[in-house]
């Protein structure tokens, strides 16, 4: 029995379903635990300072000093954004006496920031296969 809809919304006039499509895009879906940690992956980016230090990141390793005088912000705001972004394995961290760098756990966040801003139209054409490079030479 299908209802009728109004016309012009976001969902379609009549409800029928399409038991192949239902099969088949049902297969695709995994257990929810996935998305709740790919949900945590996007909060984590969904703050604008942990989004810049992540696009920063992209492209050298820095110590908390220096992104914390780059994003004009204290070094403990640096800090707590940075264990954020860790816990969620983001970025690493390494220590050389007395600094400790950070930079991207691996070349897939700096995809992620890349696709990311060229779909707003920011970096048309920019390219990361020197992170990715530079990533595959320290695995």
């Amino acid at each position: 029995m299908a209802l009728t809809r109004r016309p012009g919304g976001e969902t379609c006039q009549e409800t029928c379903i399409h038991a192949d499509v239902v099969g088949r895009l049902a297969s695709l879906i995994d257990e929810d635990g996935t998305y709740v940690e790919l949900a945590e992956l996007f909060g984590a980016l969904a703050d604008s300072t942990r989004a810049k230090i992540v696009r920063l990141l992209v492209h050298e390793e820095a110590c908390t000093c220096d992104l914390a005088a780059v994003l004009g912000v204290t070094d403990s705001c640096v800090s707590q954004h940075l264990r954020v972004l860790r816990a969620l394995r983001l970025v690493k961290a390494r220590r050389e006496g007395k600094f400790v760098y950070y930079s991207l756990d691996d070349a897939h966040i700096a995809l992620l920031v890349q696709v990311g801003l060229t779909h707003l139209g920011h970096a048309p054409g920019a390219s990361i296969e020197p992170l990715a490079v530079r990533a595959a030479q320290e695995a």
